[in-house]
């Protein structure tokens, strides 16, 4: 079952501009909604929306993460991954990629555009060796000037 979007919503377009998708529409200031063809269930429409206007799959009303840099990102185990690639074309939001590894120069997943990541976690649920496991980013570390 699809997201959906409810009556909340003030059509401030976020989800849409997300979207990996593109299967919300709607006017500017309008209530959007969400096409279940095209729907894909990656919840980044829930975790991007400011009015918490969007319900999950199961009819659960999706909580807003205000910050992208505090969505969950894909962390990789070098040692784990085979090399397949099923998480780079399993992703949606194209921030994977298949890089050399510099530690033993293999063909390796990696998180290429962070800021792309939609953290829907299918890369995690698509490994088949476990590799990959989502985790919020640590918090940049701040130097003090004196």
């Amino acid at each position: 079952m699809p997201y959906a979007i409810t009556e909340s919503c003030n059509g401030c377009g976020a989800c849409v501009r997300l979207c990996p998708a593109g299967a919300i529409r709607g006017e500017r200031k309008a209530l959007h909604v969400v096409n279940a063809a095209l729907c894909i269930d990656c919840g980044a429409c829930g975790r991007i929306c400011p009015q918490e206007a969007v319900l999950d799959a199961r009819r659960n009303p999706c909580r807003r993460i205000p910050k992208l840099s505090l969505w969950p990102k894909p962390v990789i185990d070098l040692e784990a991954c085979i090399s397949c690639g099923i998480c780079v074309e399993g992703c949606p939001a194209r921030c994977l990629a298949s890089a050399v590894d510099r530690g033993d120069k293999h063909l390796r997943a990696a998180l290429t555009e962070p800021k792309k990541c939609i953290s829907c976690g299918f890369c995690a649920e698509e490994c088949p060796t476990g590799a990959i496991v989502l985790a919020v980013p640590p918090a940049p570390v701040v130097e003090a000037t004196a």
